[in-house]
């Protein structure tokens, strides 16, 4: 094997588009693994008789190391190069799907998991990162930065399909083992076509900075979503109280490093910035109600988890080429006023969603849906093309890392604000509805969730059953609708706002590389592939 020097080319050619679709292989199985468990948890339970501490964990483990090492990961790979980070991870990514597949017990699961979570770690970054350093044009950029968004979000809607899919022909093992041989093509291929880039002059890793981005992020994410399905327990409110302060410790770190992790230098570009807060406004209004909505298909529809999952993906599908839409847009009109007409979509969206009852008409929520997806989907695209942009080649891994942060807190905070928002609706329509006679633990659980009036309305008999079930529909339709509400002002106020702070912004500066306008604005973005190592290995 002969290893010959990459040079960047100002205009991608074949080699690098073909090198994105084997990015995209990571993309699609590590977004799908977010949700492919939702159909397996009856199986791998009642196989594996986990405890229900040990299924939320088996559930939740993944999303929390995966946020929790993003930050290491994108700075580990800055260093030690981003494609020998991206293969050793979906080398472990591949090993941890077959320890998950043929796990004997509830903990070698829960084990695989977090592995999973590493490996995912270890993938996103690095993914974002080297289209950065492989698409040095910005209209090549944002056609490939598009495509990796479809990717990223089609991947989260196909895992459920895909899940109930094996499931009816194979054991709950094979949910994980689909993950192997895509890993296995992606070792093969990677060598062969993806360039390696490094930062020679990074400095050493900050170990301290790691641990403390780890207790950072890791508490954080864990203490929104308990809250989200807890309340304003103690617990979750110190564990959360910990990952602020360990935040604050965490940023004051990188202020005085000598070779810090991430250059907070990048946030300086408002540009940058702003795409970090859009990507999270986003994401949280995605999560936020994408809970709301299989629920809905399910338990207000009375429809089958793979039937509430198939409905569930059109929508994606129908959005599929809005980041390619938005890429277009973007060269021809000011980016910040296609970032503000998808937000505006997304806002009119929820609106639209915010009129639904519980007997609407199907088309009336998968239409409301694409259209609110179609808004987010050209945000997203935009957001991540327009940070990893304005980062400069050696510095693609941070910025790629704080961009999936991002949008993991905003997943987080979406699921607790709109999801107690909901919730809250829910047990105030509730609160009449419930027969004087019933019990109180009984009452409790039908006060709390629509899942448990529907066990309790199937105990009582004949009318009594029905009518409370129509009363918990309705007081659920009515959450959605106050969630719908809550989404679609944020959207509105992001809308409005996005113009304004992105005002001055351009990213088509020389040699096609991003760069800000406006005074005070460092420049970093240096010239394409400047300031980076690169090699690729040919036979």
């Amino acid at each position: 094997m002969l290893f010959t020097p990459y040079t960047p080319r100002p205009s991608a050619g074949r080699r690098e588009w073909t090198a994105l679709a084997v990015l995209l292989l990571p993309c699609l199985l590590v977004s799908m693994d977010v949700s492919v468990l939702y159909f397996a948890v009856p199986f791998l339970t009642a196989e594996l008789e986990p405890s229900s501490v040990q299924q939320l964990w088996i559930l939740d483990v993944y999303g929390f190391v995966l946020a929790g090492l993003l930050i290491t990961m994108g700075a580990l790979g800055d260093r030690i190069g981003r494609r020998r980070l991206l293969l050793s991870g979906a080398l472990l990514f591949g090993l941890a799907s077959g320890v998950a597949a043929y796990a004997q017990s509830a903990e070698t699961l829960i084990a695989a998991r977090a592995l999973l979570g590493v490996g995912g770690a270890t993938l996103m970054p690095s993914t974002l990162a080297l289209i950065r350093n492989l698409f040095h044009d910005a209209r090549q950029r944002g056609r490939a930065v598009a495509i990796w968004s479809s990717a990223m979000m089609g991947g989260i809607a196909v895992g459920p399909v895909l899940s109930g899919a094996l499931l009816e022909h194979f054991w709950w093992g094979s949910v994980f083992l689909i993950n192997t041989p895509a890993m296995v093509l992606l070792l093969v291929c990677g060598p062969l076509l993806l360039p390696e880039f490094r930062n020679p002059a990074a400095g050493r890793f900050d170990l301290p900075g790691a641990l403390l981005s780890l207790l950072a992020m890791l508490p954080t994410v864990y203490g929104v979503k308990e809250i989200a399905r807890d309340g304003l327990a103690p617990r979750p409110v110190l564990v959360l109280t910990a990952g602020l302060l360990a935040a604050a410790a965490f940023v004051h770190r990188q202020r005085t490093a000598r070779h810090p992790m991430l250059d907070l230098e990048l946030f300086r570009r408002r540009g940058f910035s702003v795409s970090v807060l859009m990507n999270l406004l986003a994401m949280f209004a995605v999560v936020g109600c994408a809970v709301f909505f299989t629920q809905y298909l399910q338990s207000v529809r009375g429809m089958s988890p793979m039937e509430a999952a198939l409905w569930n993906l059109l929508p994606t599908l129908a959005v599929g080429g809005m980041a390619p839409l938005a890429a277009t847009l973007a060269q021809r009109m000011d980016r910040a006023r296609v970032i503000a007409l998808g937000f505006a979509l997304a806002a009119g969206g929820f609106v639209w969603l915010s009129r639904l009852a519980p007997d609407s008409a199907l088309w009336f929520v998968l239409v409301a849906s694409s259209v609110y997806a179609a808004g987010l989907v050209m945000v997203m695209s935009l957001g991540n093309e327009l940070a990893i942009g304005l980062a400069p080649p050696e510095r693609a891994g941070s910025a790629s890392a704080l961009l999936e942060s991002g949008t993991e807190l905003g997943g987080a905070l979406g699921m607790a604000v709109l999801g107690s928002i909901g919730g809250a609706v829910y047990r105030a329509g509730m609160a009449d509805a419930l027969p004087a006679a019933l019990p109180a633990p009984a009452a409790d659980a039908a006060r709390e969730t629509l899942a448990g009036a529907a066990a309790v309305a199937a105990e009582l008999p004949g009318r009594a059953g029905e009518a409370l079930l129509t009363a918990a529909r309705s007081a659920f339709t009515d959450g959605f609708q106050s969630a719908a509400l809550t989404a679609a002002s944020v959207m509105a106020c992001a809308a409005v706002l996005a113009p304004v702070l992105l005002r001055g912004v351009r990213t088509t500066g020389a040699g096609g590389e991003a760069d800000t306008a406006g005074a005070g604005a460092p420049d970093l973005a240096a010239p394409a592939g400047a300031g980076a190592t690169g090699t690729s290995a040919a036979p």
